[in-house]
């Protein structure tokens, strides 16, 4: 499922929760969810609230320890708890962020305003509702941000937060001028760096239902909710193809041996293809350039294996549509070995590697084991 954010009058953890909610992630296994991290003394609900003459569901979430400084690891230990990466990747963001801020390891970076123990249940609570309703992929508009001061434990800060505009520097977010006070919270950026949005207009697809998720505020000037499109591929919806991301970066330092160990790497971690080409880049360097084809929830997987692996500064992503043909595989037996043979429309092919194996035990050119099996395949087949 595809989720496209419409945050106009900005994004918090509360704000996004309550719009996952109102799209139906049901709330009993949200709350579940949350009660596998361990927090004691908290409890979530769901209330139709009405802001700007708008309904919208407010997620009301209430901790007995109101405390709203402690360690990031603290918040972590209970987070992890829950076996949601999402929900992990965001509280370390915030926390990464914040010891970049401070000059300080993230390991021991003191959260202040962001610290409490609510943030544990919004950060699991949104990664529970995504699981919930099948999301893939997060797409979001343009972030409307206020700005002016906000009072800190460490003084007047400006507006957004410096944690805030760090996370969503790091996300490439597209933001826009929205007057004054905070909208996009520290907690709410973390969470689309997690999910890995991407910023653009509404993706194509087959829209299913739309929700509403309501802020604590409700000022004159606009309705204070953020709205949430699901939807399916349009491709998928109508069985004509399907929606895979395109992954792209050009490197001209890495050796032969890494990028034939990053393909490997990239095809067992999910990846429909992984290709190389080999190409001329400036001053006449030659280089390389890596592709891969994948589902958009392995692409974020896949982004990670190619950068650790090859260093680049950074790559391209392209959402393209693929037409797959249907296709069959059979096991067929030769002489003792056994071969799988891929059967499409137009023809049938015997896969490499199997093959291979049943030629070397048998002694025998590849060509010869390839003809028999794809003749007993086209036999299994009819």
């Amino acid at each position: 499922m595809i989720l496209w954010l419409n945050p106009v009058s900005g994004i918090s953890g509360d704000m996004l929760l309550g719009a996952l909610l109102d799209l139906g992630a049901p709330l009993d296994g949200v709350r579940e969810a949350v009660a596998r991290t361990g927090l004691a003394g908290w409890s979530l609900d769901a209330a139709r609230v009405t802001r700007g003459g708008m309904s919208a569901t407010r997620a009301l979430v209430t901790v007995e320890d109101t405390a709203t400084e402690r360690r990031a690891a603290a918040l972590l230990a209970h987070v992890e708890r829950a076996e949601l990466p999402l929900a992990a990747r965001a509280v370390r963001a915030i926390a990464e962020v914040e010891a970049r801020i401070h000059g300080t390891d993230p390991g021991v970076v003191h959260l202040h305003e962001i610290g409490g123990l609510d943030t544990v249940v919004d950060t699991v609570g949104v990664a529970a509702a995504l699981d919930l309703l099948d999301v893939t992929e997060v797409h979001c508009g343009p972030l409307a941000l206020g700005t002016g001061t906000v009072s800190t434990r460490h003084g007047i800060l400006p507006l957004p937060a410096p944690a805030t505009a760090a996370l969503l520097a790091s996300a490439g977010a597209q933001v826009t001028g929205t007057g004054s006070g905070e909208t996009v919270t520290p907690t709410g950026a973390a969470l689309l760096v997690a999910a890995e949005a991407r910023f653009g207009p509404v993706p194509t697809m087959a829209l299913q239902s739309v929700g509403y998720g309501a802020g604590s505020r409700d000022p004159a000037d606009r309705p204070n909710v953020l709205q949430a499109l699901l939807g399916e591929a349009s491709g998928a919806a109508s069985g004509a193809g399907a929606a895979m991301v395109l992954l792209e970066t050009n490197v001209d330092d890495v050796t032969g041996e890494v990028l034939g160990h990053l393909v490997g790497l990239l095809l067992d971690a999910g990846a429909a293809d992984a290709w190389l080409s080999p190409i001329v880049m400036k001053k006449g360097r030659p280089a390389h350039t890596v592709h891969v084809l994948a589902a958009p929830e392995r692409a974020g997987d896949c982004e990670r294996i190619v950068l650790a692996e090859t260093g680049s500064l950074g790559l391209r992503r392209t959402t393209v549509d693929r037409l797959a043909l249907p296709r069959s595989t059979v096991t067929v037996d030769v002489d003792g070995h056994a071969v799988r043979v891929k059967h499409g429309p137009w023809g049938s092919k015997p896969e490499h590697d199997d093959v291979a194996a049943a030629a070397a035990a048998l002694g025998l050119p590849l060509r010869e084991v390839t003809r028999r099996a794809r003749s007993a395949g086209s036999e299994e087949a009819r």
